[in-house]
């Protein structure tokens, strides 16, 4: 029985090992592909602004849709570095008294530009009374909050609003991001939080994507003992629900 006790912790630990050395490889490699990205959408940028030189009408477009095509592979890699940070759990969350709200103004400032092109106006809804502070990693959860609006703004349409609504309830805070656009079809409901799932209709509204927004936002709510779900609203869009508890 001792015996296949320390043959059973010797195959834990080749395991654990085995799973340092792929997540290790997967950060060193998205982190490589995601520098030479980075460093083609510069130069992309370049000749389509004309900094070197005219383009022709022909030239502009190959041009840009190569530079699309690396905004998907950039979009990708990052999907994956965050996947592979999730899915690793030996990675300890740093806990700490956070202001949600403040959080939520935060994440709200990084897709002004976005939701300004799109013409999608972004409504926070504040408590009146203020909110307790909540005790979470701050990174992780800015990564939830950036996720949803992204999403709320990405598959709204045009000249409609995004209302994100906080407040706090008993032991808990919630958040709440609803959109007026694509929502989610009966049969997709069920795959949503799913890993590498895009609903049909939301890879027609925008081919950019990796599956991994939601899978890994959910995945990040669980680690934290909260909660998240989301429901279609009659008049149309979608409202997804992130509690958060009060420690």
């Amino acid at each position: 029985m001792e015996e296949e006790l320390n043959k059973l912790k010797e195959e834990n630990e080749q395991l654990k090992k085995i799973n340092t050395v792929k997540s290790e490889l997967i950060s060193i490699a998205s982190h490589q592909l995601r520098t030479s990205l980075s460093a083609l959408k510069w130069i992309l940028e370049m000749f389509i602004s004309g900094d070197l030189g005219k383009l022709s009408n022909e030239q502009g477009s190959y041009l840009q849709k190569a530079y699309n095509s690396n905004e998907r592979m950039i979009t990708l890699v990052n999907d994956l570095l965050m996947f592979n940070k999730v899915e690793d759990s030996a990675i300890t969350y740093t806990m700490k008294k956070v202001d949600l709200l403040n959080l939520v103004e935060q994440a709200l400032f990084e897709f002004s530009g976005e939701s300004s092109k799109k013409q999608v106006e972004v409504v926070l809804l504040k408590p009146e009374n203020g909110l307790p502070l909540v005790t979470c990693d701050e990174g992780m959860i800015r990564v939830v909050l950036q996720n949803l609006i992204e999403n709320a703004i990405k598959y709204s349409n045009k000249g409609t609003k995004v209302f994100i609504t906080v407040k706090a309830e008993a032991s808990t805070v919630q958040v709440s991001v609803h959109d007026s656009g694509i929502g989610i079809s009966e049969a997709d409901k069920d795959n949503i939080f799913k890993k590498f799932f895009r609903a049909p209709n939301a890879v027609e509204k925008d081919a950019v994507g990796s599956g991994l927004g939601l899978f890994t936002t959910k995945n990040i709510i669980d680690r934290h003992n909260g909660k998240i779900w989301f429901e279609n609203m009659p008049e149309g869009g979608t409202t997804f629900f992130v509690v958060l508890p009060i420690i």
